[in-house]
């Protein structure tokens, strides 16, 4: 009888360790990618993509694409990049912002689709991380219906928890000086995570995360604030005139998100606003507005943008006289849905359907209205931070951004001053101090909502001064 029950023991035990090892290999996947499909020849850099898993269970599978510093990776800071939406993924960022690789926007019916190496990408100076951070966006999954449920808060606390899993199987990256990183609506849950980590290092976890600060670009930060200033620039840059912005201001008494739905006068001048901006692109003043977002009517200014999914519509033909933001997009949907994409990129079958670069289906909860004061508390730390914006972005103006900011009290080092790329001005800046704590602000001058995208040789020069930790 003993005989059995040791085979029945030994069997079970055998078991259970092909599953932790069936686990572990689940839960860190692993690929190192030297070619993909649209790009001719071996890439010139070091791209890994892989999955981890985060959650009690591990049943959120959280995708990435990592690609190595092109300089020292060894000693270059580890940057982790999460690209706004939320819900979006980071692929965006990777691909149109600061990757080592992008489009050639070109006629696609005549010419084949083929990505390029950007010359301004920030893998040069950084190693980085592209992170799709929720469940059910880019090719993150879950493998439970409740793991697809997010919010602010949930979201920073499982980025949190792939950060710590990720550098357990990449140790040589431990020392690494890092930093979190994002814009848009990332721009909120980036200083919620670096609060978790100065959490973890003054709780003395057994991890310890170098971190040194964190950057982010066209935050949104305060809700009912980022929106409240889209009037105010609106006026500055002349888009809506003195009589329109003054009974605006008398009529809703400066508050144009809490409405009284009875205040007749106060919603009339709202729609004398939006008639007069309603066509003019909220990302880029200057850009073309997509024939899609002008028939769907998602560019009114006091919409919070957030629900918006860029890439819900496929109205993209070809030619196209101008090419607007959405016209792009099209390009990484039509490259992320062939087969062989997802081969190349060792995506495991049957967890994603159609890719999509955000996915607004998933329930998100924005728990966390305003990020301000986890600004101000990181601002007792010894940390570093810069804050970028497109100054042609009324999505969030840099008017928003700079009154918190100011609201801080913090101590001016640098006052307001051109910043140069090229010998040509490329914004201006502040550089900001309390105590041990350091912030520079920055404008990029003709900048979007995604500042990269418009002005990446600026914005390369930018963080590449800012990270070597010398004047803008």
């Amino acid at each position: 009888m003993s005989c059995c029950i040791i085979i029945y023991v030994r069997f079970w035990l055998w078991h259970a360790f092909v599953l932790l090892l069936l686990t572990t290999n689940f839960a860190f996947a692993q690929s190192i990618i030297k070619n993909l499909p649209a790009f001719d020849g071996d890439l010139p850099f070091k791209l890994e993509t892989g999955y981890v898993g985060v959650g009690d269970s591990e049943e959120l599978q959280l995708f990435y694409y990592f690609v190595e510093s092109e300089r020292s990776p060894e000693y270059d800071p580890l940057l982790i990049w999460m690209t706004g939406g939320p819900r979006c993924s980071s692929f965006y960022g990777l691909i149109y912002e600061i990757g080592p690789i992008s489009f050639k926007f070109t006629n696609l019916t005549t010419d084949p689709l083929t990505l390029v190496l950007n010359p301004n990408s920030w893998n040069k100076v950084a190693n980085i991380i592209f992170l799709d951070s929720l469940a059910g966006t880019g090719y993150s999954y879950s493998t439970t219906s409740h793991g697809l449920i997010s919010s602010d808060t949930l979201h920073s606390t499982r980025v949190y928890e792939f950060l710590q899993k990720w550098l357990t199987t990449h140790r040589k990256f431990l020392a690494n000086p890092l930093y979190i990183a994002g814009d848009s609506y990332s721009g909120k849950i980036v200083p919620i995570i670096a609060q978790k980590i100065v959490n973890g290092i003054e709780a003395g976890i057994e991890l310890h995360l170098n971190l040194k600060g964190y950057i982010v670009g066209n935050p949104a930060s305060d809700a009912k604030q980022d929106v409240n200033s889209r009037i105010v620039y609106a006026h500055q840059l002349g888009l809506i005139s003195d009589r329109i912005y003054q009974s605006a201001n008398r009529n809703c008494k400066a508050d144009f998100v809490d409405v009284d739905p009875n205040n007749q006068l106060c919603l009339n001048s709202l729609q004398a606003i939006d008639e007069c901006i309603g066509r003019i692109d909220m990302e880029h003043i200057l850009a073309p507005l997509c024939l899609a977002s002008i028939n769907q009517n998602r560019n009114s200014i006091l919409a919070m943008n957030w629900e918006s999914n860029d890439d819900s519509f496929l109205e993209f033909s070809f030619p196209m006289v101008q090419m607007c933001r959405e016209d792009k997009i099209q390009y990484s949907v039509l490259w992320q849905n062939d087969i062989n994409v997802r081969k190349a990129l060792n995506i495991r079958e049957g967890t994603k359907g159609q890719w999509a670069k955000c996915n607004k289906t998933t329930p998100y909860t924005f728990d966390i209205p305003s990020n301000i004061e986890y600004h101000r508390n990181l601002s007792q730390k010894s940390l570093r931070a810069i804050i970028y914006s497109g100054d042609h972005d009324m999505s969030v103006p840099y008017i928003s951004t700079l009154a918190w900011i100011e609201s801080m009290n913090f101590t001016i080092e640098e006052d307001w001053r051109p910043w140069f790329s090229n010998d040509q001005v490329a914004g201006y800046t502040l550089y900001y101090s309390n105590k041990e704590y350091h912030l520079t602000y920055a404008t990029i001058k003709g900048g979007g909502h995604t500042a990269p995208e418009y002005n990446p040789k600026e914005c390369f020069d930018m963080i590449s001064r800012w990270l070597a930790h010398t004047p803008l």
